[in-house]
């Protein structure tokens, strides 16, 4: 899944960071309201975390600019501010929840992953495929008696492979979802990670596989 962070202060937006990356969560990070506005406008997020103070616009502003493009992606406001007038006016502009600085790291992660379920509906913790688990609250890939933690990317990779389970999709998807518009990766970065999850399905025993379709992308394909 990935997440939006616009916040202008830069030690809280590398805490955030780690923290998501941790929980399995791809971030990209912008520091004003205006740069927030443009990627939420053209990006693909499963959850936008607002700063309100920011320089060009405020977060209120990049919200309500939002919700009248019809953009319903879960949205988190931040604030050093928590007066009850501020939580007002953020909820009754779009705002799915409000957390006031400073705030325990595990009330911000607990938010986020209720905000993520609640913008696509239901989310089972455990995503299956033919013989093959995948746990994800642990990132472990089971499979009979296997057991197998996986890296971030791979973990990432193989949940969006699962959810999309026979249909394809595609390298450039998997660059924008998982590594950002703005990432330096490469592309065969994606072919890296591909044959990874490859080797750890058939070292499982996995009854499904990763196919390539030419001109179409990565299909997760077998007894699904």
């Amino acid at each position: 899944m990935r997440i939006l962070i616009a916040d202008d202060e830069l030690e809280m937006t590398l805490a955030l960071e780690a923290l998501l990356r941790r929980e399995h969560y791809s971030a990209d990070v912008v520091y004003n309201g205006q740069d927030a506005l443009d990627y939420g406008l053209a990006g693909n997020y499963d959850c936008i975390i607002l700063d309100v103070m920011m320089p060009k616009l405020d977060g209120i502003q990049v919200l309500q600019a939002m919700r009248a493009r019809n953009i319903a992606t879960p949205v988190l406001l931040l604030t050093a501010k928590s007066q009850i007038e501020d939580r007002v006016a953020g909820l009754d502009s779009g705002a799915d929840d409000y957390l006031p600085k400073p705030f325990d790291n595990r009330e911000f992660t607990a938010r986020v992953r209720a905000l993520t379920r609640r913008g696509g509906g239901y989310t089972p913790t455990v995503l299956t495929a033919g013989n093959v688990a995948l746990d994800c609250s642990t990132f472990e890939l089971k499979c009979g008696s296997t057991c197998v933690r996986l890296g971030n990317r791979e973990y990432q990779m193989l949940e969006l492979l699962m959810r999309h389970a026979g249909r394809p999709i595609s390298t450039e998807q998997f660059m924008a979802q998982i590594w950002g518009y703005d990432s330096d990766a490469e592309i065969n970065v994606v072919w890296a990670y591909i044959s990874y999850l490859r080797r750890k399905l058939e070292a499982a025993g996995a009854n499904v596989r990763i196919a390539a379709r030419r001109g179409q992308g990565y299909v997760l394909e077998g007894t699904l």
